[in-house]
């Protein structure tokens, strides 16, 4: 494992991350918790001290879900961040009151690296008017936390004044090989660096677009590099490139992700790819614009939809359409999925949406989301949706 160092404080942190957002999880959607917990631990074993968990992840259950994975001495071995969440702060008490949730839900005294959540322009000016800073100080003061920052997913222009308006010690940030330019993106990166905040990265895959349903268009382009390497290595070794990144968060859940991720972690050194590297690189990144639909990342805050359409495997659905050579297979597989075919549950379809707009502030895309999903039923669903259903249906009955 590689480690680098945080500017102002000098800790010596895994540059892989191990992020509780999307944990190993049963059919039901609730937390694997034996394998999550085995997951975590091994990764730790093997040299990451950052774990990233958030109030809301997993419906709530992230926090004190690691609270019990890091018993029997594991504590003692990480950096726990987690996050106010800002988005629920009224009062300057609730701040007070999330963080001794939190502290509680953690089965810890103190948290490592404390974030304001979600950070956007209009968000950052509310809580700051409610004294957001004053209690940073407070409880960085009392120990309750040791560093503070934040995540970002506004717009460039407000990420600069925002890393002005407080001594923060670092910060997070959504960065990739297709977000150069996207909310903070590279000039964001460089100028929180530049001020001394340590940056962690956030979304290094795009949620896993830039490595599930490689578009051999991409692969091509991947395939004329000399050192040959997988899609998942080429992206984190894109960012790992940089040396003002301190960590790289990364989603893991699959036992085989996880050992590849620790590879790459044990040999991506700052500056090391060469100039022909990064410019097949950026060919790729703009291959993906040409093909890709949407820029969503899976991240699930838009849901749950009050209608009960499942925003993000829609919008997945959508993308491979336009991202695999079977377009025709990923329309009747789009049926099938999100028809309720696949696993027995209620229809969630781009058509059920009701135009209610509730999910457009809650996405960190920015992703005008009924447009989009009424343009997935003209482009994909059709006239003929529930005959497709049907038809998957007596299908997936004749394979079962």
């Amino acid at each position: 494992m590689l480690y680098r160092k945080m500017p102002k404080n000098g800790d010596e942190l895994s540059i892989l991350g191990f992020g509780c957002m999307r944990l190993a999880s049963k059919e039901d959607g609730s937390i694997d918790e034996e394998r999550a917990t085995k997951q975590i631990r091994h990764a730790i074993d093997q040299g990451v001290n950052y774990v990233d968990t958030a109030w809301p992840y997993h419906m709530g259950e992230s926090e004190p879900f690691l609270g019990r994975a890091l018993a029997d001495g594991y504590r003692e071995k990480v950096k726990i961040a987690t996050k106010l969440p800002s988005f629920l702060i009224e009062t300057r008490e609730d701040m007070d009151k999330f963080l001794n949730a939190q502290l509680e839900k953690l089965n810890t005294d103190h948290v490592d690296y404390y974030l304001l959540h979600y950070l956007v322009g209009d968000l950052w000016d509310d809580i700051e008017k409610l004294g957001v800073t004053e209690f940073l100080d407070k409880a960085k003061a009392d120990g309750r936390i040791i560093n503070a920052g934040f995540s970002f997913h506004g717009a460039s222009e407000d990420f600069n004044r925002i890393v002005d308006a407080y001594d923060w010690d670092f910060c997070q940030i959504q960065y990739n090989f297709l977000d150069q330019t996207n909310q903070a993106g590279t000039a964001g990166m460089e100028y929180a660096a530049s001020k001394g905040l340590g940056v962690i990265i956030m979304e290094p895959l795009r949620g896993g677009n830039l490595v599930k349903n490689v578009p051999q268009a991409v692969q091509d382009i991947w395939d004329e590099a000399p050192t040959k390497r997988s899609p998942v290595e080429w992206a984190l070794r894109w960012i790992w490139d940089h040396p003002e990144i301190t960590v790289v968060l990364s989603g893991m859940n699959v036992e085989e992700h996880i050992e590849e991720n620790l590879r790459i972690a044990g040999e991506a050194h700052p500056n090391s790819l060469t100039d022909a590297e990064l410019q097949l690189v950026n060919r790729v990144a703009a291959k993906y614009r040409e093909v890709m639909k949407v820029g969503c990342t899976a991240c699930q805050y838009c849901m749950p939809c009050p209608a009960g359409v499942n925003i993000p495997l829609c919008f997945e659905e959508y993308n491979n359409v336009y991202l695999v050579d079977d377009p025709e297979g990923e329309k009747f597989l789009y049926a099938a999925r999100l028809g309720g075919v696949v696993d027995g549950g209620d229809p969630a379809l781009a058509s059920q949406c009701v135009q209610c707009g509730k999910c457009l502030e809650k996405c960190p895309q920015h992703i005008d989301i009924p447009t989009v999903l009424g343009t997935i039923v003209e482009e994909i669903e059709g006239p003929n949706i529930e005959q497709t259903i049907a038809m998957a249906r007596e299908m997936f009955k004749q394979v079962n």
